[in-house]
């Protein structure tokens, strides 16, 4: 199994906007042969800030995939590649975070 930790860093007021790209393509990628898991959060409500608090601009992706070859497949789909292309002047940095358990 794979794991993907990315983190999305929205420019300045558009997080929303990244998101509700993200939601309209979520139910494309769930769709693709061997994805486990593949869903957005933010920071929790109702707790101060702290150095681990990704802030109000970021969020971030936690996807699992059943194979190294599924998450490459899902990286050159047309949707995900029409995603990036939506999205590109809206993030300021993506940083993905490509994983695998310790057995």
């Amino acid at each position: 199994m794979i794991h993907v930790v990315a983190v999305i860093t929205a420019k300045p007021g558009l997080r929303a906007r990244v998101l509700q790209a993200f939601a309209a393509n979520r139910s494309a990628v769930l769709a693709e042969a061997g994805c486990i898991e593949y869903g957005a959060a933010v920071d929790a409500q109702g707790l101060p800030p702290s150095r681990g608090s990704f802030g109000e601009d970021s969020f971030v992706v936690i996807e699992k995939w059943a194979t190294l070859a599924d998450l490459q497949a899902h990286a050159a789909s047309p949707h995900t590649q029409a995603y990036g292309a939506q999205t590109r002047d809206w993030v300021a940095s993506r940083v993905i975070h490509v994983l695998e358990p310790v057995q």
